[in-house]
């Protein structure tokens, strides 16, 4: 059996991903009480319930704020279970959020206490702290509109079937924000820039003229070795203890010529290595 148990920031994204694997067959249940989940679980392994193998369970802020802040405890037996469990955690930058939930028209569900919005989100974050440090797939939906997080729920999620660690390249631009949900970030700004190059600068690092103009570069093919030989030395760690996900940024100025390609050739490097590797160019979707 799988449990999926999403959680995150509200305005964040968690419906969108309850909703996803919802289409995906999951059997999913939303803002269960926390103090509920060790139940619902022993109840669909004794096959009380109809016998679900992908069940998903969205937990907000909304529970007892003492289990909240017992996560850890209460997952830890779950976890010595006979069943695959994953917690992703979606979140985003308070300027997003307030945006959010000014679009829709929404109320924060803390705010009914009486708190500002701003100050519900920094309680409700406070709240899911644990549940954040616990999270196995940590997602920024800052920069993520509703079909990008679809996308990478089921890529992530759903296809991802247990066969060890997912591996995901991600390049991007500092001039737009560094994401916060990867475990490694590259800065790879100090490597020949084709943006000054006239005729470079409408490209970008799919573009043969744009990888020739880097493949020529002893610097890049420097980066290259040195990233490569990073990931090599960690991952296996990182497998050893029994990690799922793992995601790797780069990022140039733009984030469209340098770190596309370094992207791109790790991508390829990787994927002849690991079980499971994916790609994604945040500044060109």
């Amino acid at each position: 059996m799988k449990l999926v148990i999403i959680s995150g920031l509200s305005g964040s994204g968690k419906t969108i991903a309850l909703h996803t694997l919802e289409d995906e067959d999951f059997y999913c249940v939303d803002n269960l009480p926390l103090g509920l989940l060790p139940e619902l679980v022993q109840r669909v392994m004794n096959r009380t319930m109809r016998p679900y193998e992908t069940i998903a369970v969205g937990i907000d802020a909304r529970s007892e704020s003492h289990d909240l802040r017992q996560f850890s405890e209460i997952i830890k037996p779950l976890r010595k279970l006979d069943i695959d469990i994953k917690v992703i955690y979606l979140q985003a930058e308070l300027t997003t959020l307030i945006k959010r939930f000014s679009d829709t028209r929404r109320r924060h569900p803390l705010s009914r206490k009486g708190l500002p919005l701003t100050e519900a989100i920094e309680v409700e974050r406070n709240l899911l702290g644990d549940i954040a440090a616990e999270a196995d797939l940590y997602i920024d939906t800052t920069y993520r509109n509703i079909h990008q997080l679809r996308s990478l729920i089921k890529e992530r999620v759903v296809e991802h079937k247990n066969n060890g660690l997912s591996l995901l390249f991600q390049s991007f631009g500092f001039k737009h924000g560094a994401p916060t949900d990867s475990d490694f970030v590259f800065d790879v700004r100090c490597l020949p820039n084709p943006y000054w190059e006239t005729k470079l600068r409408p490209l970008t690092g799919h573009d043969t003229e744009v990888i020739d103009f880097l493949q020529k570069s002893d610097e890049v093919g420097q980066m290259l070795d040195y990233i490569r030989g990073f990931l090599n030395n960690w991952i296996p760690k990182f497998e050893q203890q029994n990690r799922s996900y793992l995601t790797v940024s780069i990022g140039c100025t733009g984030g469209q010529h340098r770190s596309v390609y370094i992207a791109e050739k790790l991508c390829e490097y990787f994927t002849d290595r690991i079980a499971s590797v994916s790609i994604r160019h945040r500044e060109l979707e």
